[in-house]
Formats: C-alpha cells, sequence, structure tokens
C-alpha cells in the first residue's frame, strides 16, 4: 500500500471516527425521544425554581444570609441572555421578599420537596441518554436530589457571605495596593466568573453522579465541553431571534416572559441532553474498539 494513502486513511480515521460518535448521539437522541424528554426538563426546572428559591431564601435567612436572593438570582440567571433573565429575575425577587413563617414550616419543606423534582427529571433524561436502567430505590434517589438542593442552598449561601465581605476587602487592597488596580477591577467583574464557575461543577456533577452506573470525570469531559458551547451559541442565537423576529409579547401578553423562559429552557435542556447523549456515544465507540483489539490476538492465534 503507498505511504501517502496509508497517511490519508490515518487522517481520516478520527474524522471517521468523531461522524459515527455524532450519528450514534443524535440518532439515539431521537429514537429515545430526547425532544419529549427535554419539554419535560423544561418545564420540571421552570416549575423548580421558584421552590428552590422560596427554600433556599427561608434556610439563608436562617442562617444569617440576608444577601442570599440577589446571589442566587446573579448565580442563577448570569448565564442567561439579558431579555431572558431580567423580567424572571424580577418575578423571583419580588416573591422572595414576602415574609414567612420559620423554617421549618410544612410550606417551606413542601417548596424543597418540590424543587427536587427538577433533580428528579435531569436524573431520568441522563439515565435514558446513558442507556442505563436505573436500579436505586425511589426514597434513596429522591434523597439524593434532597441533598443536591440543600448542597445548592449552601453554596450559594457561602458565596453570598464572600461577597458581603469582597467590597470591603476591594476597598482595602485599593488602599493598600494602588498598584494592582488592574487586577483589582478584573476582580471586580466576579459575578459572570463565579457563575459559569457553578455551572460547570453543576454539570460535573449531574454527569457523574446523578444517572445510574459509573462514570470518571474524563468520560464526562466532552459532552460537558459539548454543552458548554453550544448553550453560548443558544443563548445568542436565541436572544438575537428575540430582538429581531419574536412576537411573543404580542402573542402571550402578561405570560410572554414566561414562555420565553420556558422555550430558552427547551433548548437548553435539548442541549444538556445531546452532551450526555454524546459521552455515552463515545463510551461506547470505545468499549466497541477494546473489545476489537482484545479480539485480534485469539483470532492470530
Amino acid at each position: 500500500m503507498p505511504v501517502g494513502f496509508e497517511c490519508q486513511s490515518a487522517k481520516e480515521q478520527p474524522l471517521r471516527r468523531t461522524r459515527a460518535v455524532i450519528l450514534d448521539a443524535v440518532t439515539h437522541f431521537n429514537n429515545d425521544d430526547g425532544w419529549a424528554m427535554a419539554s419535560h426538563v423544561a418545564l420540571s426546572i421552570l416549575m423548580a425554581l421558584f421552590p428552590f428559591m422560596i427554600f433556599g431564601t427561608a434556610l439563608a435567612s436562617f442562617l444569617g444570609a440576608n444577601a442570599y436572593a440577589e446571589t442566587a438570582s446573579h448565580l442563577i440567571f448570569d448565564t442567561w441572555p439579558d431579555a431572558i433573565a431580567a423580567p424572571i429575575s424580577r418575578e423571583v425577587i419580588n416573591v422572595l421578599t414576602i415574609e414567612r413563617g420559620g423554617l421549618l414550616t410544612v410550606s417551606v419543606l413542601a417548596a424543597a420537596f418540590f424543587s427536587s423534582n427538577g433533580v428528579e427529571a435531569l436524573r431520568v433524561s441522563l439515565n435514558r441518554a446513558y442507556r442505563m436502567t436505573e436500579t436505586r430505590a425511589w426514597y434513596v434517589n429522591r434523597a439524593q436530589s434532597l441533598g443536591f438542593i440543600v448542597i445548592a442552598v449552601m453554596v450559594i449561601t457561602a458565596i453570598s457571605f464572600l461577597l458581603v465581605l469582597a467590597p470591603l476587602a476591594l476597598k482595602l487592597a485599593r488602599q493598600f495596593a494602588p498598584w494592582m488596580d488592574t487586577l483589582i477591577s478584573a476582580v471586580d467583574n466576579w459575578r459572570i466568573l463565579i457563575a459559569v464557575s457553578v455551572l460547570v461543577t453543576a454539570l460535573v456533577m449531574s454527569h457523574m453522579w446523578l444517572p445510574a452506573g459509573k462514570r470518571r470525570l474524563m468520560d464526562v469531559i466532552p459532552g460537558i465541553a459539548v454543552t458548554l458551547i453550544a448553550w453560548i451559541a443558544g443563548a445568542l442565537a436565541f436572544a438575537s431571534y428575540l430582538e429581531e423576529f419574536a412576537t411573543y409579547v404580542s402573542t402571550y401578553a402578561g405570560l410572554a416572559s414566561i414562555m420565553i423562559a420556558l422555550v430558552f429552557l427547551y433548548i437548553i435542556a435539548a442541549i444538556f441532553i445531546l452532551g450526555a447523549e454524546i459521552n455515552a456515544a463515545i463510551l461506547k465507540a470505545r468499549a466497541r474498539a477494546l473489545a476489537e483489539v482484545k479480539k485480534e490476538p485469539s483470532q492470530e492465534t
């Protein structure tokens, strides 16, 4: 075989594998009701959003973190386009300003339970994407979902405590180290950096621990990278569409902000599930290649 042909064949192999992985992921997504699962996840997340914020605010107030509502609003909505996030964020803040009884009231506990439904929707979609059958008991899964909710609230609470101290720290830094003003100015734009960091951490935890089975960190990185890139592209494209073509306000009137958020979450949910599908397709291709390698020596003997 000519050397040039061998080089060309070697170059085509990665492209062939990439095409095969993408085709497998997209085919399984379509055949396994991926679009329906995306709508289920989108609606579940939207319905879980307000209960999560209510439960988080009650717990944070009990711990003395009064800046929780504003911090949580930034962490959740700073990764959304402004046209979509602004109306929802305002409504969230309005809801959270309502005084409530104590921490351990029936309504707050119910809010914790309903907010965990969003996590359960993610679990179901990830199990289907990773081709896994759930073997854990339902109460174990629900306890894990509630644990994720509490962890998320505690992380946001800790960040809100830190952000109360941040202005004082920056003021002292400018006073005693003026030569670091450029770096300090960059730190002032902490919100988007923290929001992206929290998003990446949440994606890693979701892919590794929510679905059944075990995966390594390297097994979930490709799908997470695809999710983040497609998230940015999808958010920019949808925001541009809203500015140029959308007629949501005239069609849905006062419900426009909710419908816009639901459509955006539907797009993001489909991207999220496709990321898991890509991970599953890569794992499947890797297992097939390993099986072929093991089969070759036995054929030679």
